[in-house]
C-alpha cells in the first residue's frame, strides 16, 4: 500500500487516527448533552435538539475544535469535563506498534491535529506518545482548522517538507481532501475511527483497516 522509499515525512492525525474516536464521540454525543441537561432541567433528548443543530454549525470551523469557544457558548467548563472521562482516552489497535516502527526508521514524524492545545495535552499525557513526534502541531496555532487550504501552506513554512514525498494519514475525508489539493501525494484515511461503531464509511482515498499492513521496515 505505501512505497516507504518515496516518503520522508509522515504526517498523523490525532483523534480516530492514532486516537480512538470513541472518546471524542461519546464526549459530544453523551457527557456534554448529559451535562448541559442537568444544568438546563432538560431531558436528555431535549439538550441533544438544542445542542447538535449547534454543533453542526461549527463543523469544518476553528470553533468547532475549541473548547475556549464552547466553554462560553454553552456554559459549561469543557476542559474539566474531559478530564472527568479521561479513562476512555485510548491509542487505536496497532497504532503504538505503527509509531515504534516509524521511530526506528529514518522518517520524519509529525502529529498535526485541529485538537485544541488542552485537548492535546490531556491526550498526550494520557497516552505518553508525544516523544514518537519529530513536530507537534496544533491547528490553533495557525488561527485555522485543516480543513482550510491556507493552514498547508502555513504548516510547510513553520517546517519544512516535500508534499511529494510525505505520507498523510487522516480520518476526515474534507480534510484530506484539502490535503491533495495542496500537493501532498500520499494521502490514506481511516476505515475505523471509532472502535465502538459498527461504520460504513467511504473515501476518495484508500482506506487503511490496520496498521499492521503499513508497517515501514527500518
Amino acid at each position: 500500500m505505501i512505497n516507504w522509499s518515496a516518503i520522508d515525512t509522515v504526517l498523523l492525525d490525532m483523534d480516530g487516527t492514532l486516537l480512538d474516536l470513541h472518546f471524542d464521540n461519546y464526549f459530544w454525543q453523551i457527557h456534554v448533552p448529559e451535562q448541559y441537561s442537568q444544568k438546563h432541567g432538560l431531558s436528555l433528548e431535549e439538550s441533544k435538539a438544542v445542542l447538535y443543530p449547534r454543533f453542526a454549525a461549527q463543523q469544518g470551523s476553528l470553533n468547532w475544535y475549541c473548547l475556549d469557544y464552547w466553554s462560553k457558548d454553552l456554559g459549561l467548563d469543557i476542559v474539566v469535563l474531559k478530564h472527568d472521562i479521561q479513562e476512555r482516552i485510548a491509542l487505536r489497535t496497532e497504532a503504538l506498534d505503527f509509531l515504534q516502527a516509524l521511530a526506528a526508521s529514518d522518517k520524519q514524524v509529525w502529529l498535526v491535529t485541529n485538537a485544541h492545545p488542552q485537548a492535546l495535552a490531556l491526550k498526550l499525557n494520557k497516552t505518553l506518545i508525544s516523544h514518537y513526534f519529530d513536530h507537534i502541531i496544533s491547528s490553533h496555532q495557525f488561527g485555522k482548522p485543516k480543513e482550510y487550504l491556507q493552514f498547508w501552506h502555513d504548516l510547510q513554512h513553520y517546517a519544512h517538507f516535500d508534499p511529494q514525498r510525505s505520507l498523510f494519514i487522516d480520518d476526515s475525508e474534507s480534510v484530506l481532501k484539502t490535503a491533495a489539493n495542496f500537493g501532498i501525494k500520499h494521502i490514506l484515511s481511516i476505515k475505523h475511527p471509532d472502535s465502538q461503531t459498527v461504520q460504513h464509511r467511504q473515501s476518495q482515498f484508500p482506506m487503511l483497516e490496520h496498521f499492521k499492513d503499513i508497517l515501514p521496515i527500518a
